[in-house]
């Protein structure tokens, strides 16, 4: 059987990014931080995440630095997960997730969340890449250049 390329080989940052990332587990629990779960056990209450994936998704977000532990705010013997500022930048990603699916995956009328503003309470507006000019850029507009 061939070796995997191991993402540290691969000069895409999409595919180094999956493989950081692009679990289904991996995605939920910096889902779940954003919106303010830090501790073990209400990352598996919200997740119904059996408990030895739970602790190897978040051991890999530790090690990878989109995750760091530290003491319980309360003062607790617990340790607290907490986004590290690697982390918050996958803000966007989560965000352009969820409007897809809000877009895509939920029939006419059918309930679900919505990420809104918090002063305002608006809707967040749709993300979209942009030409420096402000235009909203269609997949034919770009393309991917080799650095060497």
């Amino acid at each position: 059987m061939p070796r995997r390329k191991s993402s540290s080989d691969d000069p895409c940052p999409v595919a180094r990014s999956v493989d950081v990332i692009g679990d289904r587990w991996s995605l939920l629990i910096v889902r779940d931080a954003f919106d303010g779960v830090r501790r073990f056990g209400d990352f598996q209450r919200s997740l119904g995440v059996a408990r030895n994936i739970l602790s190897d998704r978040l051991h890999q977000l530790v090690e990878t630095g989109i995750l760091a532990t530290r003491p319980a705010s309360d003062g607790t013997a617990y340790k607290e997960y907490v986004l590290t500022e690697q982390g918050e930048r996958l803000f966007p990603v989560v965000v352009a997730l969820r409007q897809w699916g809000e877009h895509h995956l939920f029939a006419q009328g059918e309930p679900h969340s919505r990420l809104v503003d918090r002063k305002t309470g608006k809707p967040i507006p749709f993300m979209a890449p942009r030409a420096d000019n402000g235009d909203e850029l269609a997949p034919g507009e770009a393309e991917v250049r080799k650095l060497t």
